[in-house]
């Protein structure tokens, strides 16, 4: 028993130091935050508005995961799903190709949030349609920018056992959904997406 202990000591102390060492790097959000350039965001309030809504209950989502209280990611997935449905991409006057695309995109994070709810799997299982959920949404805020706001890419290197995962936040601070209270502050920042304020024609 007492060696079996002693292994379970060594290898919590080895996923720590990886952690440390792979993960989190104290004060290189903020250093990556002033290295960002401000990005494009060109088109309507009315989109952006939208986009702001369905945000919040993502980062609402990410907060019930690192709390690991699955009933308020259900709740918060199924707010998401349905604000990413709602976003006025037939509106931004785009061409058919671009607006096609972007369909695919939000109609992508739509069923994977709609997975989540749906199957009812543990939290593991919800970390993992989030993790999907966060990558697909990186790549949609990279294509129509987030007017006015800035969001930070995250990335855990022990997630799923050692193959990591991202995530987005709207702080510098590491808050991990993906460990919750196991290791709330692994992870470091990994991209700064800054969008400008003023609306282009």
């Amino acid at each position: 028993m007492k060696i079996r202990q002693y292994l379970w000591i060594i290898a919590a102390g080895a996923a720590f130091t990886a952690c440390q060492q792979g993960g989190r790097q104290e004060g290189t959000g903020e250093d990556t935050a002033l290295q960002a350039s401000t990005l494009q965001a060109p088109f309507t309030d009315e989109y952006y508005d939208s986009l702001k809504t369905a945000m919040t209950a993502y980062y609402q989502l990410s907060d019930a995961l690192v709390k690991g209280d699955t009933l308020a990611a259900d709740i918060a997935a199924a707010a998401l799903k349905y604000h990413v449905d709602s976003l006025p991409v037939a509106r931004l006057g785009i061409d058919s190709s671009r607006a096609a695309d972007l369909a695919v995109s939000t109609g992508s994070i739509s069923a994977e949030l709609a997975g989540l709810i749906i199957e009812k799997g543990g939290l593991d299982s919800r970390r993992s349609s989030f993790q999907m959920v966060s990558d697909q949404l990186y790549d949609l805020l990279q294509t129509t920018g987030f007017k006015g706001n800035t969001v930070y890419r995250q990335h855990c290197p022990m997630a799923f056992n050692n193959r990591g995962a991202h995530w987005l936040s709207d702080t510098t601070e590491v808050v991990n959904p993906y460990f919750g209270d196991e290791m709330l502050h692994c992870g470091s920042v990994t991209d700064t997406l800054r969008f400008q304020q003023a609306y282009q024609q």
